[in-house]
């Protein structure tokens, strides 16, 4: 089977392909544009596979996608490549509206004539997996049940309304065309190799500087957490087994507080690499709350525990913890990547008495 992932340098699309070359048969075309967030090193030596097939690319240009499509005719799709952090999309929402949107268009077009040249035994084969995020369907309150595939949407962000698009142009397409679709909507994801802007790495990071860590508001805005290595494996049993047309929620069962994961965070980081002088504790500081911040997302995955079997190995304890060991042990990966932008430190100097590794 060949599979054209796109954003498969990205943090959870690094994180499929490794999981593609190593644990299948798959050849992988691997199309990204390598933007700040897209890393090359964190494939690691599914780089040189030979079933590692990287291209630069942007999904937003229609005739390189369907070069990419003539070229290593693919039986599958798996649409990774998007815009996604929240604070950006406030302050840049065109980049958004681009990639998420247009890109998403362009990739369907390409997709659908490759799809349409096929013979028949082939074309019923190919799949068009779509990847999105459990932030189109906007906000919960405390007493409200979890997210269904099923619920309404509505976006709170520029980058929850451009991913809201792009999953009602995958629907279109399928519905108007007879592409043949699949959809997940995952909830937040940690792990290794993900870019230190989110919460997670942020706040290891600036923990091992001895710089604030920065929590929004009081700090209980509720999210669902899951580790990046199960949404790889959900990934691929919803392109396996999924039936077209239907939507799939992928969940970690660990609804927390913005606050509860960064206390669980200092004390996983008082145990791994204490500071000689205080607790890490000591450098939580709360700041204003960003426009239309969502404060609560929860996910019902039952439609693909039950039709799938799939459920998480990792428990948001077992998965945290790998997280920040990763980290401690990998500072040169961080290092280029923060050089990477005028926004962030170009040297990291943490503090390492007792680090992992």
């Amino acid at each position: 089977m060949r599979v054209l992932v796109t954003g498969g340098a990205g943090f959870i699309g690094s994180a499929l392909v490794r999981q593609l070359v190593s644990e299948t048969h798959c050849t992988v075309i691997n199309v990204d544009k390598l933007t700040y967030a897209g890393n090359f090193a964190a494939l690691g030596d599914t780089r040189f596979h030979p079933r590692h097939i990287f291209e630069r690319a942007d999904v937003c240009d229609f005739r390189e996608m369907e070069r990419l499509f003539r070229k290593h005719r693919p039986d599958a799709v798996m649409h990774l490549a998007a815009e996604s952090h929240v604070d950006r999309s406030i302050h840049g929402p065109g980049d958004f509206i681009k990639t998420n949107i247009f890109g998403t268009y362009a990739l369907l077009e390409a997709a659908r004539t490759h799809w349409s040249s096929l013979p028949p035994g082939q074309r019923a084969q190919f799949r068009f997996h779509h990847i999105s995020t459990d932030e189109v369907y906007g906000e919960l309150a405390p007493e409200d049940p979890a997210f269904s595939e099923d619920t309404a949407y509505a976006p709170s962000s520029p980058y929850s309304a451009t991913k809201a698009s792009s999953d009602h142009l995958v629907r279109a397409w399928q519905r108007t065309y007879g592409l043949p679709v699949l959809l997940t909507n995952c909830s937040n994801n940690y792990g290794p190799f993900q870019y230190p802007e989110k919460l997670i790495p942020l706040v290891i990071r600036n923990a091992l500087l001895g710089e604030p860590l920065p929590i929004y508001g009081s700090g209980d805005q509720v999210r669902d957490w899951l580790y990046v290595e199960d949404h790889a494996r959900a990934l691929r049993h919803v392109l396996a087994e999924g039936r077209i047309g239907r939507t799939y929620n992928i969940s970690g069962r660990s609804e927390r507080t913005n606050l509860e994961v960064v206390n669980a965070l200092c004390g996983l980081l008082n145990r791994l690499a204490p500071h000689p002088e205080y607790a890490y504790e000591r450098l939580i500081r709360f700041v204003p709350d960003r426009p239309g911040h969502d404060r609560r997302y929860a996910i019902d995955d039952s439609r693909l525990s039950g039709e799938l079997g799939w459920t998480p190995r990792e428990s948001f304890q077992s998965g945290l913890e790998k997280t920040v060991r990763w980290y401690l042990e990998n500072w040169t990966w961080l290092d280029e990547v923060c050089a990477r932008t005028e926004s962030e430190v170009t040297r990291l100097k943490p503090v390492r008495q007792g680090a992992a590794g």
